[in-house]
């Protein structure tokens, strides 16, 4: 069944791929956009990475979406007609995704137990987790106490974006 819903969603993931890539209508765009990053965070929460799929859902379904839509408002919503050929985009894009393609065949099967990542630090996390840290999630004892540092850097670098905006924001209201 996990299998049918990441087959049905990777279907539509690239269903609306097509679409952001023919459509012509910003607004179109911006909310197929923020469709795709709504269904991302579905696929996220499949594979158990609820971290993941929280943060995807809130910045990439939710602000993202909204400044896309305000930056809208203040330019036109027709993108112009291309004044070059698409050949060489696509080129570009195909030779990206083939080598990622290529670059996936030599990793290992989804889930096994003998991969780095579950025979290295992270039983190591698991078994000390409780010990060290007292905190039941595994994954908020990574992200608040091991990665404390870490974590408070993202959070300082996502503050002072947040307020870059903001005065960005007030600049335009004080001069319109």
């Amino acid at each position: 069944m996990e299998l049918l819903i990441n087959m049905v969603l990777l279907t539509l993931l690239a269903a609306i791929t097509i679409g952001i890539i023919r459509v012509r209508n910003l607004f179109a765009v911006v909310v197929l956009a923020g469709a795709y990053s709504f269904l991302m965070a579905s696929v996220m929460m499949v594979l158990d990475a609820v971290d993941v799929a929280m943060t995807e859902a809130a910045v990439g379904a939710g602000i993202s979406t909204v400044l896309a839509l305000g930056a809208l408002h203040l330019t036109k919503t027709e993108e112009a007609a291309p004044r070059y050929s698409a050949i060489l985009p696509l080129f570009v894009a195909v030779g990206t995704g083939a080598m990622l393609i290529y670059g996936t065949w030599g990793l290992p099967g989804f889930g096994l137990a003998d991969t780095p990542m579950n025979t290295g630090v992270g039983l190591d996390y698991l078994n000390r987790n409780m010990a060290e840290t007292g905190i039941p999630n595994v994954v908020t004892a990574v992200l608040a106490s091991y990665r404390g540092f870490d974590t408070l850097g993202e959070v300082a670098v996502i503050f002072t974006a947040g307020i870059g905006v903001l005065l960005l924001l007030k600049r335009f209201q004080r001069e319109g």
